[in-house]
């Protein structure tokens, strides 16, 4: 058979929804937005907006509008795609449907690596977030198991327990089902926005308008040159694509789900960059490129509330580590099903007893 094979629409959705390899259409426009959500709002927000403040200055919240209109584009051929392909696997699928096998397989190899990049990473400042809190109390890991091997000099390190712990956690969350994983990412979610609101309330008071003068200290190039950086602070919401053969009504509710998820995005990323600016100049963003939020407190005398923004930010990351992981497994599954990856990685647990129990729990 040759490897630039493609696979019709038709036979896409037959097998899906044959011989019980298809998995339950349970998600809404909600659950799809705040899986989009989950992906976007994160690090970018708690500390990429330091860094374009200080490239962009006041003007950085065009940066953003300018990074979320290239994502608007995206998104639309994601919303497209996957409202008339709602089978798992995202641009794998599109890819084997439109240039081939081989192509499909590269695709999906670039996601799954791509995803497992954006885990480890991320999962590494969780791990810094959650040492952090314990240490508090009086807990401490091993220095150990706090660091992967050779990531610290002059120290013995073998592995990052706290990050394996909770990509394991997560991955087992997610292997009891759909509508448990979204319904705790939901929470997760409703939580870390209220914690972005709590900031843009309790900082909106002490904007000074003067320190949005000049707007564009670095021209219209600063603008653009930063609005490539802050692309970065939206990469996430194509997982929720990934989600199409769990989606009911697919054809409303995923086009939904993933422009919904990036206009609300973009506006709290416009909103909080302004109020960052017009607090605290943005040169002063120089001293403060890993914490910008927690600056802004400080000169607003709102300090009580950094403690909550620790909060959010440390939400923030455990989201996009569950929605990463999340497309990834369904990556996989897609290729799995079509034979590019092991058999096993396809198969549906039958109502497993123990998996049973825990969902007892958790609903």
């Amino acid at each position: 058979m040759s490897i630039f094979r493609k696979k019709s629409i038709e036979d896409l959705l037959k097998n899906a929804g044959s011989g019980g390899k298809g998995l339950k259409r349970e998600l809404g426009a909600w659950d799809l937005t705040m899986l989009g959500i989950g992906a976007i709002i994160g690090t970018g927000i708690f500390v990429l907006t330091g860094t374009g403040a200080v490239n962009a200055g006041p003007a950085l919240s065009l940066s953003f509008v300018i990074a979320g209109l290239a994502c608007l584009f995206a998104a639309l051929s994601y919303a497209e795609f996957a409202a008339s392909v709602p089978v798992s696997g995202s641009t794998y699928t599109y890819a084997y449907a439109t240039l081939g096998e081989f192509a499909a397989w590269i695709i999906g190899w670039d996601l799954i690596l791509e995803y497992l990049l954006a885990v480890s990473a991320v999962s590494a400042g969780w791990s810094g977030y959650f040492q952090s809190f314990l240490s508090g109390f009086g807990i401490n890991f091993p220095e150990k198991l706090t660091a992967a091997p050779g990531s610290v000099e002059g120290v013995t390190t073998y592995m990052n327990l706290p990050a394996f712990l909770i990509v394991m956690a997560i991955t087992f969350l997610i292997s009891i089902g759909t509508k448990q994983t979204t319904r705790i990412n939901n929470i997760m979610v409703v939580i870390k926005v209220l914690v972005v609101l709590l900031f843009i309330v309790s900082s909106i008071y002490y904007v000074k308008p003067e320190n949005w003068q000049p707007f564009m200290p670095f021209g219209i190039d600063g603008v653009f040159s930063t609005a490539a950086l802050m692309f970065f602070a939206f990469i996430g919401f194509d997982a929720v694509a990934s989600a199409a053969e769990e989606t009911r009504n697919p054809g409303k509710n995923l086009p939904r789900g993933i422009l919904g998820s990036l206009v609300i995005c973009v506006v709290l990323y416009m909103i909080v960059s302004l109020i960052m600016t017009g607090v605290v100049p943005y040169a002063q963003f120089s001293k403060a490129l890993d914490h910008p939020i927690s600056l802004v407190l400080q000169s607003a005398g709102q300090n009580w509330v950094a403690g909550i923004i620790d909060l959010g930010a440390f939400l923030g990351m455990t989201t996009v580590i569950l929605v990463m992981l999340y497309g990834q497994t369904r990556i996989m599954f897609a290729m799995s099903r079509d034979g590019l990856m092991p058999k096993s990685l396809s198969k549906l647990h039958k109502n497993i007893k123990h998996l049973m129990r825990l969902h007892g729990y958790l609903v």
